[in-house]
């Protein structure tokens, strides 16, 4: 099983992440909103959140997603722990597991992930998992992706780290620290031009779109397709 801290990576305490994130990622809550948004009209018995962290996005899927039942999937016990408390409100609506994305996934009718799969170095690799989420998918499902995209062009990439720093400035992070905070995540992350993710989810067989964006943050959902 693959590891990952978000305290080491982060370099924060596990209780300040609610609070910090969304000093980092401009349009957090909308972002949480969309996703659950695109899973609600589908009525999904069960959704998998991938990475799922402290259990912002379930708990955005659990109150406006209209799902049955949530499975938080992660390998960061401290954050899977965040989460329990966090969902204990959902009773037995939610499930956890201590799993990597990476391995064989719960079957299940909708699949989610929030800043977690920009771990995954290489689009080849992500290809391999967004085809471990289609093989989980019953037909029709749908997988929706919240996180981080990059233009490929160096002008593009400036502009999108620009408005990124921006965003950090207004939250009163400085912005030399932003940009220092960029280099720092690039140890472990790594943000994909949407066209590529969208490429990627199509070669893995879902029909991909992208249904939200804002400067360097998107969502983007892929359908499963059903029999003929």
């Amino acid at each position: 099983m693959s590891t990952h801290s978000v305290r080491r990576h982060l370099r924060l305490e596990i209780d300040e992440y609610d609070t910090t994130i969304r000093r980092f990622i401009p349009g957090y809550e909308e972002m949480l909103r969309v996703a659950a948004g695109t899973l609600a009209p589908f009525r999904p018995k069960l959704v998998i959140d991938l990475g799922a962290g402290t259990g912002a996005l379930s708990e955005a899927i659990l109150t406006h997603g209209d799902a049955a039942a949530v499975e938080l999937i992660d390998v960061d016990d401290e954050m899977l722990a965040q989460a329990r408390t966090r969902l204990a409100p959902f009773g037995d609506r939610v499930r956890y597991r201590k799993l990597s994305f990476n391995a064989p996934l719960p079957r299940c009718d909708g699949a989610a992930a929030s800043l977690a799969l920009h771990h995954i170095p290489t689009l080849r690799e992500k290809q391999a998992v967004y085809s471990g989420i289609r093989e989980a998918l019953r037909p029709g499902g749908v997988f929706v992706n919240a996180d981080a995209v990059v233009p490929a062009d160096q002008a593009g990439r400036d502009a999108a780290y620009g408005a990124w720093a921006d965003h950090m400035a207004a939250c009163g992070i400085d912005r030399s620290r932003a940009f220092e905070h960029f280099a720092e995540w690039a140890e472990e992350d790594t943000y994909f031009p949407l066209e590529d993710e969208l490429q990627a989810m199509r070669a893995a067989g879902l029909d991909a779109e992208c249904v939200w964006r804002n400067d360097s943050m998107a969502v983007v959902a892929g359908r499963a397709p059903r029999p003929a």
